[in-house]
């Protein structure tokens, strides 16, 4: 079964459609999945990747030159009126504001990606809709996929064109597709002389699709057939939305991002020649993979300059704001939470930052350190915002509107929230984010005992499985009990930093373990225990996190703020280290298995009597089915997402 002819996929569908996806070989070295395998690999990412003052010098001109045009911005309007001024977006395209990261010999900027991430990130300081406007447009729309994969007639083509602010929007999910792409019913269909393919289907969530010159369009063309098997194929098509058939049926509306140009498209017989195939044919959803490794680095960087505004205004506010017969920023509750934002500030720019810069030196694999970066910027960044919402208090929930209305300084900090929370969800819900690190993570150890718990095989496979799977693992576990973590004086050079470092060390190597652990004592299960694989992942992310926080600090220690950033470094990793102990600590006790049984008599509606006296949120009739399963959904109420049914993680698919 397929959504190809209108049913649902099977669970192994969507399974080996993601599996095939997947990028399988690790031909560059990762950081990150080597703190996941128990070996800190420091070398990596120290001493602290820098901008070269070549490319420093480009951006900071740049930045000089669009920040006035991003100041004269009116936000509040924007917020009020759900519409983007069209004055704006031209100064955008004059300036070049959506060729960031195209080549100069293409009439774009040309900048790196961490010039890139911050001219983005100052533009969020200012209005998450511009930055979702140019973000999803180059982080994930036409311009990143055509950079990477285009032909040079291709790049001729259209490269130029979206320099001068030919906008982009990026088109893969639908009623029925957020993370599970196996259920793509968008069909690209050959002509009779192959010369070209006819795209019928409707697309949902399309960010920037009501303003979109272009298209990256995700549609199923023919099957391939192998061992009797038919394989599903997804291919990628550049698509000009000026041909005829394609269709602007509705655009959405949100929470937040009330500009967001997001839209509902439809394909009906659009002709489309195959030279704008991208890649090639079947190839669609590991070039979408492939673009978001460094697509996902543009929502660090916006987290991590949308902090920057949120440390500010809770910083002036908590000194100025007087109760008690002192400022609110001395209650220890208070400081506690200030104190807190500005050392996560610091770790969540560290994180970002380093991440861009090693996609910039394109010599590490950073799947995984985009990934991490983009769950836990976010995950991080919007406790962040909810602690600035309450340090704030009421002037903090109350409009910008209202509070000029009043004589206040208007300081939208429920717009910022409003806005700030969608980073949970574009491209990947940190739920799926989950699945595709532990995914990664645990690769190795699939590739060396993935026969060894396979509950299908027979006695004899699994006593060659085992036999493998032990010799490898008497050489590699060993080392995983003692390293350079338990040496006091160990990586002195990051002097009173040091502790963290040996931490770090130590720690990747007791997650390692703990993997191990669980993968004898779940065996199979294991895949579908996403929160204890979620924990791992968490633990992951938080190494990583003092990681590049500790190595930016070190590399900080001569610049005037040095001490400042050891300092935020320092609270920084021992508030890390408090919530690496909680998430070990919830390896072994949890409520995991009682909570999930639970929740499949939930969906029954065993306990739907809890809901009585309540009005219905959920009307039986009249709005339609309800949508598909989302995220952390295999598709079916008795099933658990799957770790090896990793998914393709771009929910909310066209998401900045």
């Amino acid at each position: 079964m397929s959504a190809k002819n209108g049913q649902t996929p099977s669970e192994q569908e969507s399974r080996d459609v993601a599996e095939a996806a997947r990028e399988t070989e690790w031909t560059a070295p990762s950081f990150v999945r080597e703190l996941f395998l128990g070996n800190f690999r420091l070398d990596l990412i120290h001493p602290y990747p820098q901008q070269s003052p070549e490319d420093k010098a480009k951006t900071d001109a740049y930045i000089a030159k669009l920040k006035p045009i991003i100041e004269r911005v009116d936000s509040d309007e924007i917020d009020r009126t759900g519409e983007l001024p069209a004055d704006v977006v031209q100064e955008l395209r004059e300036v070049g504001a959506f060729g960031l990261k195209i080549p100069e010999e293409y009439g774009g900027i040309g900048l790196s990606q961490v010039g890139y991430g911050r001219t983005i990130g100052m533009v969020t300081s200012k209005d998450g809709n511009l930055t979702a406007l140019l973000s999803a447009h180059q982080s994930i729309g036409v311009p990143q996929p055509l950079k990477l994969f285009g032909t040079p007639e291709q790049k001729k083509k259209y490269l130029p064109r979206i320099a001068k602010g030919a906008i982009s929007a990026f088109a893969l999910t639908e009623e029925g597709v957020g993370s599970d792409p196996a259920a793509l019913a968008t069909t690209a269909t050959p002509t009779e002389d192959g010369k070209e393919f006819i795209i019928n289907g409707s697309k949902l969530w399309c960010t920037n699709g009501t303003m979109a010159e272009l298209l990256v369009v995700m549609a199923r063309t023919p099957d391939k057939v192998k061992n009797g098997k038919p394989i599903p194929q997804i291919t990628a098509f550049i698509v000009d939305t000026r041909a005829p058939g394609v269709t602007i049926t509705q655009r959405c509306r949100f929470m937040g991002l009330k500009a967001l140009q997001n839209a509902v498209i439809t394909f009906e017989n659009v002709r489309v020649p195959r030279e704008d195939i991208l890649w090639g044919e079947g190839k669609g959803l590991k070039l979408a993979l492939i673009t978001l490794n460094t697509g996902r680095l543009t929502l660090p960087m916006s987290a991590a300059y949308g902090a920057k505004a949120a440390v500010q205004v809770a910083r002036k506010w908590a000194a100025e704001r007087v109760q008690w017969g002192q400022a609110v920023g001395k209650h220890d509750e208070v400081a506690q939470m200030l104190g807190a934002m500005a050392a996560d500030a610091f770790g969540i720019e560290a994180m970002a930052e380093l991440s861009s810069a090693l996609a910039d030196q394109a010599q590490n694999d950073i799947r995984l350190e985009a990934a991490i970066a983009k769950l836990w910027t976010t995950e991080v960044g919007w406790k962040l915002i909810d602690d600035l919402m309450q340090i704030r208090g009421g002037r903090g929930y109350e409009t910008a509107d209202s509070l000029k209305a009043r004589g206040e300084k208007p300081i939208a900090v429920e717009r910022m929230m409003r806005d700030f929370r969608i980073n949970r969800i574009f491209e990947g819900t940190s739920e799926i984010m989950h699945l595709f690190i532990a995914r990664e993570a645990v690769d190795t150890h699939l590739k060396v005992a993935g026969d060894m718990i396979k509950p299908d095989i027979g006695a004899g496979q699994k006593i060659a499985a085992m036999a493998k799977a032990g010799l490898w693992y008497a050489g590699w576990f060993p080392k995983r009990l003692v390293g350079g973590g338990q040496i006091p004086g160990a990586y002195g050079e990051f002097g009173p930093l040091a502790r963290h470092v040996r931490y770090v060390e130590r720690t990747s190597r007791k997650l390692a373990r703990e993997m191990f652990y669980a993968m004898g004592k779940h065996q199979a299960k294991l895949e579908r225990k996403g929160k204890l694989l979620g924990r791992f992942v968490d633990i992951g992310a938080e190494l990583y996190a003092i990681s590049c926080a500790v190595v930016r600090a070190h590399s900080m220690r001569d610049l005037p703020h040095g001490r400042d950033a050891q300092r935020l470094a320092h609270v920084f990793a021992m508030r890390s280290r408090m919530r690496v102990r909680q998430l070990f600590s919830e390896i072994g006790s949890n409520a995991d298995d009682a909570t999930y049984k639970l929740a499949q008599d939930v969906l029954k509606g065993r306990y739907a009597w809890i809901e009585d006296g309540a009005i219905q949120a959920w009307p039986d009739e009249g709005t339609g089915a309800p949508p598909s399963a989302g995220a952390g959904s295999a598709g079916t109420p008795d099933k658990r997402a799957s770790l090896s049914g990793e998914r393709v993680a771009t929910q909310v698919g066209a998401g900045a």
